[in-house]
């Protein structure tokens, strides 16, 4: 079953228990716990925990290489054929790339303006009932660079489609910023909600707070590891 993704909480509450029943209804020996942990992992990708505050909090970015070319090299045309796996042609312009984080607004409307621009090219790809959300994962769209700009991870791409499949429009050419806004106000009252179930079922250790805890915990003590064995 593929679980809803929602961008406010008030959907989000208004919906659990129907979605719960659902998920039981395919599921037939599953638990809520179980519910729990796959809400848990659907809504973890944007979230972080806090050490100073010792809470967990929003962090809706996502990691990209942007590709660009060396000022060294000659100025030209290339297409970044094998950027996402970190390999660059002999022939022609070489690209450069470095990591960057973006929000998940920005990234949303890159792979909108993708898939607008491959429907500007193709006058029929809207035609009948299909909408932008037909192209969402797309994979020769998707990763797809003329010249410089970002080159998107496929594999990475497949972790936020819920996100996507939410947040992008049938149609146009823009985002909805206000409602990327109520999803950065609502994403942490999700978490807790969560949280505060698995809790009431004695299943915390499967918590979005226990499990990012823990992850930052483990980045900390192995920087730790890699300082010390630098120095």
């Amino acid at each position: 079953m593929e679980l809803p993704f929602y961008l406010n909480f008030k959907d989000f509450e208004s919906n659990y228990y129907e979605n719960l029943e659902k998920w039981f209804e395919q599921y037939h020996t599953t638990s809520e716990i179980d519910y729990l942990r796959a809400l848990a992992d659907l809504y973890s990708p944007y979230l972080y925990y806090n050490f100073t505050e010792d809470r967990i909090q929003a962090d809706a970015s996502i990691e990209v290489k942007d590709c660009f070319f060396p000022y060294h090299e000659k100025i030209g045309i290339s297409f970044c054929t094998g950027c996402e796996h970190g390999i660059s042609s002999k022939k022609g312009l070489n690209h450069v790339f470095e990591f960057k984080n973006i929000s998940m607004m920005e990234y949303a409307q890159h792979i909108l303006d993708k898939i607008n621009k491959h429907c500007s090219k193709n006058v029929h790809a809207l035609d009948g009932n299909k909408s932008i959300l037909d192209y969402i994962n797309n994979h020769d769209i998707i990763t797809s660079v003329e010249g410089v700009g970002y080159c998107i991870s496929y594999n990475r791409h497949q972790k936020v489609l819920p996100f996507l499949k939410a947040y992008l429009p049938y149609f146009g050419q823009t985002v909805n910023m206000a409602l990327y806004r109520d999803f950065i106000f609502s994403i942490v009252e999700i978490a807790e909600f969560i949280d505060q179930k698995l809790k009431t079922v004695k299943a915390f250790e499967y918590s979005i707070y226990f499990q990012s805890r823990a992850e930052a915990k483990f980045k900390v003590q192995m920087s730790r590891q890699f300082l010390t064995l630098c120095n």
